[in-house]
């Protein structure tokens, strides 16, 4: 494991502490599964079920409690540390589906000497040991809670390294950079050109070139796992709330000819290619007329500030009063794409920009060119080597460009120490993707994320 590594408390007990949890969703079923990991789960696990277990043999038992009675009759699994999932001693007891038998079970191996799992607790346990990092725990809470096949996809993916092996890469060439400046550091004296610097400045751009597709990669796989938060704006009459019905496929917003009519947020959620879009309609923007609009407007801008993307509703037969109405309201706005609805009313052909496009929500004109675009903006046209990621570890390679950018610009002057240091934060960045961190709180606010048994 990476140096500064850091353990949660819980997993001190790892070698003493053994658990249990239903490792099944909730609900009755054909078959449930108990799983025990721990240095005593063999040894319980054969005295629930009276017989000796074999590593790795799907074996037949009969689940007895306390007074010999039987529980319930299964499978039971033994997996041998460290070739199990957590890196520890495994069982898994396969019963019958109930509920009821199951935490029956549960409670026995408790009384024979395991504790109850904590959530995540057992993917902690794999990561502790080394059988996965971080980013492939995380992943594999993803592949869980999947809603989609390409959000599954990306999920198993990152579980199986894809997006970890990208980051260690870029960390070796990180680390390659570093140790190159930490070297021209002991030779002050000299001219960095004599030590090396046009080659330290070529493989510096190479490093930032291969973050910055990163980057745009692990964006990406934040759109597949989080979805978009779309805003519909524009000034009012525009037609935004007949977009929204549009896109939603039904009537979700109240429509009609008076300016001013949506006063509230409306929010509706579509797929768009297994994408979660989350469409929010807004007031329009203007000078408002009474209180109860000006408070819809300050809603409209507060929610225009948490966007993703601004889809920008304006009157085709005048776009460019449309424009000047609310162009100062997009500043800072990610991603922004105009469009010019009622298309159906122009007797004449309207020049587009390319951040804009031509529609109309009352016949449908346009409306696939608008799924087109929302999914090369959610990164739909490239898909076949997508992972999953999360807020933080976009958060980390936008902190880790951060410092390359500032390396690159202390070179430039041969400010070799703050060059170096820029390097080893950009360094320290990335690995908290893997699990190379310092905050305490961490680990245990990722993993309780998790579900009981896993």
């Amino acid at each position: 494991m990476l140096d500064g590594l850091y353990h949660d408390p819980m997993s001190m007990h790892a070698d003493t502490d053994t658990i249990v949890a239903i490792a099944t969703a909730p609900g009755a079923a054909g078959v449930g599964i108990v799983r025990l990991s721990g240095p005593a789960a063999r040894s319980i696990a054969e005295t629930i079920c009276r017989r000796s277990l074999s590593p790795r043999v799907a074996q037949y038992a009969r689940f007895a409690d306390a007074n010999g009675d039987i529980l319930d009759d299964g499978i039971a699994l033994y997996f041998a540390a460290p070739a199990s999932f957590t890196g520890d001693d495994v069982v898994e007891l396969q019963a019958h589906g109930s509920q009821v038998l199951l935490r029956e079970l549960v409670g026995r191996c408790i009384a024979l000497g395991a504790r109850q799992a904590q959530p995540g607790e057992f993917s902690q346990r794999a990561f502790g040991n080394g059988k996965l990092d971080l980013a492939q725990a995380e992943a594999l809470a993803d592949l869980i809670a999947a809603a989609d096949v390409r959000a599954a996809r990306a999920a198993r993916r990152s579980l199986d390294g894809v997006f970890s092996r990208r980051v260690d890469a870029l960390m070796a060439q990180v680390l390659a950079l570093r140790v190159h400046v930490e070297a021209a550091i002991d030779f002050a004296d000299e001219p960095l050109d004599t030590l090396g610097g046009r080659a330290l400045q070529d493989n510096l751009h190479v490093a930032q070139d291969t973050l910055a597709q990163l980057l745009a990669a692990a964006s990406n796989g934040q759109a597949l796992r989080d979805g978009l938060h779309v805003v519909l704006v524009g000034p009012p009459n525009a037609g935004k709330s007949s977009i929204l019905n549009a896109l939603a496929g039904r009537d979700r917003a109240i429509v009609t000819d008076i300016p001013g009519t949506t006063r509230d947020l409306l929010q509706e959620t579509i797929q768009v290619d297994g994408v979660a879009l989350t469409l929010v309609d807004t007031a329009g923007l203007r000078t408002a007329s009474d209180a109860i609009e000006a408070e819809g407007i300050r809603r409209a801008q507060h929610e225009l500030a948490r966007a993703d993307l601004a889809l920008v509703v304006v009157d085709a037969r005048d776009p460019q009063a449309g424009r000047q109405a609310v162009e100062t309201a997009l500043v800072g706005i990610p991603d922004v794409l105009w469009l010019y609805n009622k298309m159906d009313l122009l007797a004449t052909h309207l020049e587009l920009a390319e951040d804009a496009l031509a529609v109309s929500a009352k016949t449908g004109a346009g409306m696939p060119a608008l799924h087109a675009r929302l999914l090369a903006l959610v990164g739909g046209e490239a898909t076949s080597g997508a992972f999953s990621a999360r807020s933080r570890h976009v958060q980390a390679l936008q902190h880790a460009q951060h410092g390359l950018e500032q390396a690159t610009l202390e070179l430039q002057h041969e400010r070799l120490e703050l060059a170096a240091e820029a390097l080893a934060q950009a360094h320290a960045d990335l690995g908290t993707i893997g699990g190379a961190i310092d905050a305490d709180g961490l680990l245990g606010h990722i993993f309780s994320t998790f579900c009981i048994g896993k």
